[in-house]
């Protein structure tokens, strides 16, 4: 069948009009839009066997794990085949976590070394370092992890403030400088770690938890004990909790690792790193700079609020009923290093400010002309449940309202404990 074709006016015309549409910058939408990247993966090795506390981890790990997974990135695969190390399994995988042990066959052990020499990621918990043995294999235990052989324990399992120590690796950029962990035994080791040039602590715990147990036995009570770590020379994370309080007679759960929403964040911020995803993009992404918000507190239903609705320097912020008006409503204007000033919206020149640049837990909170201080700029940290905690820059502190619900209670800032005293949630207003 012979086909129509356009004649040399008509052909002309069309011409004209593609060249009016660029100059125009008029544009074709293409038919399809291009693929979200696909989510990377997750494979969780572990054995199921060994002490009921390592037990019900793994059984908390894989019930979290996959809840957290489609709104991160990533997917997630449990299994008790360790053997997907040697026979090439491991390869479909982006990253590998050993939720309660290690490998133990030659095999296993090899296979995994291979993937991690070939740009394989890596974390660990708890029991994924211990050994008595570390000559039986020195790669894993003296280069690659750097710790050596268990040398001691807390017990019971108790909660610790821990000290983050770099806070410019992607994994701990979004902790405050101190926060509480969630409930561990917790493990040291022969090795120093500082001494290793290839190893970096990420934190570690701070000496205001000594004594740090219960029994008076088995309690740290002085000491340097590293708690997180990476090795530079993989790309790999070292936890040292996975091992929830329990009732042994009943094999009842006494406490849950994810209990911190602090720590929470330090595993899916360091699962994105493991994982190759964006972790430029801070976790307060959801929040418009356009937007005016009000900042309702968890702990007991009331919202940040300008006393009285004044817009002088050494207004108190406090917390009062929330009630719609513009005293209780805040824009976020990021700074830098995701760090925004909270603007008043009855004067946008004022911003909420640590009084008198204080460190101090307990320093109460104003507000005061912008003028690019650290203690006017603060962290939105976005919590799993959706909420935020915002951490001071100056001081690494949270912002926190009391318990109780008393209005006119001036706001201050704490060190962050993940209470609710500390969480909030934000209300956009027109």
């Amino acid at each position: 069948m012979r086909h129509a074709t356009a004649s040399a006016p008509a052909r002309t015309a069309l011409r004209l009009l593609l060249l009016l549409a660029t100059l125009l910058g008029l544009s074709v939408p293409p038919a399809h839009a291009a693929p979200a990247a696909a989510p990377f993966k997750v494979l969780a090795l572990y054995s199921g066997t060994w002490d009921a506390a390592h037990i019900d981890f793994v059984k908390e790990a894989n019930d979290w794990f996959p809840q957290q997974a489609a709104a991160n990135g990533f997917t997630y695969t449990a299994s008790n085949n360790w053997d997907l190390l040697s026979n090439g399994g491991v390869n479909g995988y982006q990253v590998v976590l050993f939720l309660d042990d290690l490998p133990q066959t030659a095999a296993q052990r090899t296979g995994f070394e291979q993937y991690m020499r070939s740009g394989g990621a890596w974390m660990g918990f708890h029991v994924a370092a211990f050994t008595t043995e570390a000559s039986s294999w020195p790669w894993y235990h003296n280069q690659f992890l750097g710790s050596g052989n268990f040398s001691t324990n807390t017990w019971g399992p108790t909660s610790a403030t821990l000290r983050v120590e770099d806070r410019t690796h992607a994994s701990t950029r979004n902790l405050p400088a101190t926060f509480t962990s969630s409930v561990s035994e917790w493990y040291s080791w022969t090795n120093d770690l500082r001494q290793n040039p290839n190893i970096k602590i990420l934190a570690s715990v701070d000496p205001s938890s000594f004594p740090l147990g219960t029994d008076p036995n088995q309690s740290w009570y002085s000491g340097y004990y590293p708690i997180l770590w990476t090795n530079t020379q993989y790309k790999m994370l070292y936890a040292n909790f996975g091992h929830n309080a329990m009732n042994y007679s009943t094999n009842t759960r006494l406490s849950s690792t994810f209990a911190s929403a602090t720590q929470n964040r330090f595993l899916l911020d360091g699962l994105k790193w493991l994982g190759g995803a964006d972790t430029t993009t801070p976790p307060a992404g959801g929040i418009s700079e356009t937007s005016w918000y009000a900042l309702t507190s968890q702990a007991n239903g009331t919202c940040v609020d300008t006393r009285s609705a004044a817009t002088a320097n050494g207004t108190a912020i406090q917390q009062y009923t929330c009630n719609g008006t513009q005293a209780q409503q805040f824009q976020f204007r990021a700074t830098d290093g995701g760090y925004s000033r909270l603007t008043a919206r009855g004067n946008p020149q004022q911003v909420i400010d640590v009084t008198d640049r204080s460190t101090a837990d307990n320093a109460p909170l104003q507000l005061w002309s912008w003028s690019s201080g650290t203690n006017q700029q603060w962290q939105p940290v976005q919590e799993t449940s959706g909420r935020y905690h915002f951490i001071a820059r100056h001081s690494g502190k949270c912002l926190s309202t009391a318990a109780t619900a008393t209005n006119s209670l001036q706001l201050t800032q704490r060190t962050c404990d993940d209470s609710p005293a500390q969480s909030f949630t934000l209300t956009a207003h027109p």
